[in-house]
């Protein structure tokens, strides 16, 4: 049955019902017209018996040696212009005055119904005998007085069997059987045809499969999601939105988790819709879709996102914050410098005060310069600077190798992307060398449309577990909120572009990072 398809099977089993149906109401009205029959014959045996127990022939020669004579011819024409089966009389004594088979006459009556008679009670049975079932009738016989019984008449009957039945009415079962089963027949198509319709021509294992993967994808998504009818039921929530409603219920009700007038009134509505939303003094981004089947709202979606997660991500994936950062550092950088020249020239240290914008021009200049002649890219040259700022802030001596250079982009590296990873690597290395006296970073950068080298070397701290465990989402070494994301994005672009990340480093010595996609380098 397994390989049968659902068409086929509603079809096989809604048949066998229809089919097993028929056959028991044909069976069940077999019965009723056999108990029909029986009641039927019971009332003629009654009458046919009463009848003769009113002959006074029979009333006077009961009992009597003249009787043997008398009441067999009588009781025999009767009997066969009744068409019964037999008509047997016999005295108190119950024996035989007449009988179908003469041979039996004289003989003594054996049985067990025959006393109610001879109490003058009328009644009717069933017994079995040599030709079947016989209903017969018992009726005693009394005197012209009707004073004293003298007798009793056992009217008989054969009982039809239900296959003379059946074959009495064969037209009949014939045609209505037939009927039967092509309604049955036409039903259980229309009812196979109608669910297969109804679950879009698919398989019960494949509606199950369906089922599943959606289940598993939905529960996989880095959103909450619920789905709820368009009663505000709750028919499916992932363990995501359970965890930011705090909601473990199996059922309930979309009012029972939100307080919110705005959120029954949008879903009322057929649109979609986006609002923020304070859950236990968290800000969640909330989105609304109806869903539609057949043009007809039938319940409604509704996704939910943590701002502050998605504010962080949508920083470490635009490399917005190392950027910021960066401008941040170089500004905090260039006050410094303002504040030294502003003091020195206060203290009328003039040549000193031109000394030091002498040389940090010349130091400005010379960057400048050297990401000008061989870094192509603004965003790049933007970033670099940045952290050649943030490296003097930090008292960090951040050396760019003079055989660094990036003619192009490799296809499906863009800016942002050289940006992203570019930034995570140089914010670890400085922050591996805050504790450090001496603090040394450097960066090696060559990229052509064919290849891409990176090469990221610190003094700091190094790394006492497995090195390649920072690559891991969420994994980080820092207290602070918002990490463990960066190097994960780092290595989620490399492995996108078919490239790799080693990672080594010694404990108290350092780390290196090199980064190689297109081209192999040597």
């Amino acid at each position: 049955m397994k390989n049968l398809s659902l068409r086929l099977k509603m079809f096989l089993f809604s048949f066998v019902i229809a089919l097993f149906s028929i056959i028991t109401s044909s069976t069940m009205m077999i019965h009723n017209i056999s108990d029909a029959f029986e009641q039927e014959y019971g009332a003629r045996a009654m009458a046919i018996a009463r009848s003769v127990a009113q002959l006074s022939d029979i009333q006077h020669t009961v009992g009597t040696e003249e009787g043997f004579e008398v009441i067999q011819p009588i009781v025999e024409r009767i009997r066969l212009a009744t068409d019964v089966d037999y008509i047997v009389v016999f005295d108190m004594d119950n024996i035989r005055y007449t009988h179908p088979s003469e041979s039996k006459i004289g003989t003594t009556f054996e049985g067990s119904k025959q006393s109610e008679a001879i109490a003058q009670n009328e009644s009717i049975s069933k017994a079995f005998g040599v030709q079947g079932f016989s209903i017969r009738a018992f009726v005693p016989i009394l005197n012209e007085d009707a004073t004293k019984q003298v007798g009793v008449i056992n009217v008989g009957i054969i009982s039809p069997k239900w296959y003379q039945l059946i074959s009495a009415y064969q037209y009949d079962f014939l045609i209505a059987l037939l009927s039967g089963i092509f309604i049955a027949l036409m039903g259980s198509i229309l009812v196979a045809n109608h669910l297969k319709r109804q679950t879009l021509n698919l398989e019960p294992y494949e509606i199950a499969r369906i089922v599943q993967e959606r289940s598993s994808i939905m529960q996989a998504m880095d959103v909450g999601l619920l789905a709820v009818d368009e009663k505000g039921n709750i028919t499916f929530i992932n363990h995501l939105a359970r965890k930011y409603l705090h909601f473990f219920d199996e059922t309930a009700n979309l009012n029972d988790i939100f307080d919110y007038n705005w959120i029954s009134e949008e879903l009322a509505g057929t649109n979609e819709h986006y609002h923020p939303l304070l859950l236990f003094d968290q800000m969640y981004l909330i989105r609304t879709f109806p869903i539609l089947v057949a043009s007809r709202n039938v319940g409604y979606v509704i996704m939910m996102t943590n701002r502050k997660e998605a504010h962080i991500l949508a920083e470490e994936l635009t490399g917005i914050r190392t950027l910021v950062d960066s401008l941040r550092a170089q500004q905090h950088e260039y006050m410094n410098r303002l504040h030294s020249i502003a003091g020195l020239i206060q203290l009328e240290r003039n040549e000193e005060a031109l000394s030091l914008i002498i040389s940090e021009i010349s130091d400005e200049e010379e960057l400048l310069q050297k990401l000008r002649d061989h870094i192509l890219d603004y965003s790049v040259q933007g970033l670099l600077l940045g952290k050649s700022a943030r490296a003097k802030e930090l008292a960090i001596t951040f050396i760019l190798d003079e055989d660094s250079y990036l003619e192009d982009f490799m296809p499906g590296f863009s800016s942002g992307d050289l940006v992203t990873i570019l930034g995570n690597l140089i914010d670890n290395a400085m922050e591996a060398c805050l504790t450090k006296e001496e603090r040394d970073v450097s960066l090696l950068l060559q990229g052509t449309r064919d290849s891409l080298y990176i090469e990221v070397q610190d003094n700091g701290v190094g790394i006492d577990d497995s090195p390649n465990r920072i690559l891991e989402y969420g994994f980080t070494t820092k207290n602070s909120e918002g990490h463990g994301i960066g190097l994960a994005l780092v290595k989620q672009l490399i492995d996108s572009n078919k490239g790799t990340i080693e990672i080594s480093s010694i404990l108290h010595i350092g780390t290196t990072v090199i980064v190689q996609a297109g081209e192999d380098k040597s």
